[in-house]
C-alpha cells in the first residue's frame, strides 16, 4: 500500500466520522444554544437544566437518522472490504 493511499483511506475514515456524527452533534448544539438563550432571558443558572433536552435532541437524533447512519457505515465497510484484496498486492 502506497503512503498516498493510507491518505485517501484516513481521510475517508475522518469523513465518514464527521458525516455520521454531525446529525447528533448539530441538534445537541441547537437544543444547548436555545436552552442558554432561555436561560439566560428568564435568569434561571440551573447548571443541570441543559443536560436532559440535549440527551433527548441526541437520541431523537439517533431515531430519526439512525438508518441513514448505518447505510453510510454500511457502504463504507463494504468498500473497504472490497479493497483489502487490491492492497495486499
Amino acid at each position: 500500500m502506497s503512503a498516498d493511499y493510507a491518505v485517501e483511506v484516513g481521510r475517508d475514515a475522518l469523513l465518514m466520522v464527521m458525516l455520521v456524527s454531525a446529525p447528533m452533534l448539530g441538534l445537541g448544539l441547537l437544543v444547548g444554544l436555545l436552552v442558554s438563550v432561555f436561560q439566560a432571558t428568564t435568569q434561571i443558572q440551573e447548571q443541570t437544566l441543559a443536560f436532559i433536552p440535549k440527551i433527548i435532541a441526541v437520541f431523537v437524533a439517533i431515531l430519526i437518522f439512525g438508518p441513514w447512519m448505518l447505510r453510510l457505515l454500511m457502504d463504507y465497510t463494504q468498500q473497504l472490504i472490497l479493497i483489502l484484496p487490491k492492497l495486499s498486492h
